[in-house]
């Protein structure tokens, strides 16, 4: 065999040990492709994401480490966040279920790529700035802050999930349904949406702080 021969094999090698296992790290739920996926905010963009290899059910194992929750799934924080209080605690199989229908229905409503609705609405979600209570002696006083890229995140996904939680209360529609109703809202930046409302009404106060 010859050297030409011995190092087109060796890349033969090289390109199949790199090749991503078919679904794994690739696809969501085994079906939406990520890599077609773009962020529209160069602040997030760094902390966004969408990786997940087979269930999405870490276990908490990156619960203690430095900036952890960054190497989560999206998919899998808001699953969490829809676990956080009232009936859907504790119930991640359920909770996975409806937001796996969730995307499909929105797949069928939207006719693009779920993920994409998906990461447009925690955009239009994630607030740039907060208010902080800064102390002096006995007085007490509002201060505007920039909120840091990581805490945007945080917000936009409780707050997406809040609501899609809160539309289930005296209603008779499913979690499925008020998942896509929320992220379809958020994503067109309709103020009817929970998140952008709350983000709009956290913008208002510290616009009133400076």
């Amino acid at each position: 065999m010859s050297e030409e021969e011995v190092t087109t094999e060796e890349v033969k090698q090289e390109e199949v040990d790199e090749s991503p296992i078919a679904g794994l790290g690739t696809l969501v739920f085994g079906k939406w492709d990520t890599s077609e996926i773009t962020c529209a905010d160069p602040g997030l963009a760094k902390y966004i994401n969408l990786k997940q290899v087979g269930t999405p059910h870490t276990g908490g194992k990156h619960a203690n480490t430095w900036f952890g929750k960054s190497k989560l799934s999206l998919s899998e924080r808001y699953i969490n966040n829809l676990m956080r209080t009232g009936k859907y605690t504790g119930k991640k199989q359920s909770a996975a279920k409806a937001f796996k229908g969730a995307l499909d229905t929105i797949n069928e409503k939207t006719g693009q790529n779920p993920l994409q609705t998906f990461v447009d609405a925690i955009i239009n979600s994630a607030q740039r700035e907060e208010i902080t209570r800064i102390r002096f002696g006995a007085v007490s006083q509002p201060k505007a802050v920039d909120s840091s890229p990581s805490r945007r995140l945080d917000t936009a996904i409780r707050n997406l999930a809040k609501g899609a939680t809160q539309g289930t209360s005296k209603s008779k529609r499913s979690l499925k349904d008020c998942i896509v109703n929320e992220l379809i809202k958020a994503s067109n930046g309709d103020a009817t949406s929970f998140a952008i409302s709350k983000k709009e009404e956290i913008e208002r106060i510290a616009a009133s702080a400076r």
